[in-house]
């Protein structure tokens, strides 16, 4: 099986497929346990393209038998092979400026606008809301739905939610996943995150607020 992106449900796989504990597999990628951990919690994660590599080089070591378990555990199940990871984005403005977090491991381009996976059931509106406040601190309210697509890096599906900020100032309340998090200038927002990296509807919804 030939992995073109890690994601941190793949590095999960893989770390079932060697039979590692947190700890060991950590080890043998020479990265702290945290790391590892955080990619429970938030499979949809991308890792930075050093680590990247280093799964690379894990993967291409393994054994035969290892191998085997890891196609096994990345095949989707047949009912929900079509099935792309759901992702709630929260686009939260006020007065002139959007909200941004920094992540650990997205490497050129760590600023992204705060997300979450959507369960099943969960309803991507509240997510945007709850991640926002999980990982800055920030109170928000949904105002549009800006739409939905496949994001081109990881194959997500990416819904979009224009948000209007409440109350807070952001700070950086997930420490495991983010850098920093803090508004920026609508008008400063590319050179944050690349143009073409970013949802065009965003863009022209915030051109009312710049």
């Amino acid at each position: 099986m030939d992995v073109t992106t890690w994601t941190g449900a793949l590095a999960c796989h893989l770390q079932a497929a060697h039979r590692m504990t947190r700890d060991e597999f950590a080890g043998r990628l020479g990265v702290h346990p945290q790391t590892v951990a955080s990619w429970h919690l938030k499979p949809g994660t991308i890792p930075r393209a050093e680590m990247q590599a280093a799964l690379d080089t894990v993967y291409e070591r393994a054994l035969p038998p290892v191998r085997t378990r890891f196609a096994r555990l990345a095949q989707p199940p047949a009912d929900t092979a079509a099935q792309a990871l759901r992702v709630a984005i929260a686009v939260v403005q006020r007065r002139g400026e959007v909200l941004l977090v920094c992540r650990r491991d997205g490497g050129a381009a760590a600023w992204q606008f705060p997300a979450g996976i959507v369960k099943p059931g969960a309803v991507p509106e509240t997510v945007a809301v709850q991640e926002t406040l999980g990982e800055t601190g920030v109170h928000c309210a949904v105002r549009q739905h800006l739409g939905s697509r496949l994001h081109p890096v990881t194959g997500a599906q990416c819904e979009y939610h224009l948000a209007e900020h409440l109350d807070g100032e952001p700070a950086n309340l997930d420490p495991v996943e983010n850098s920093a998090a803090k508004w920026v200038p609508i008008s400063a927002l590319t050179r944050f995150i690349p143009t073409d990296r970013i949802y065009p509807p965003i863009l022209t919804a915030l051109e009312a607020h710049a």
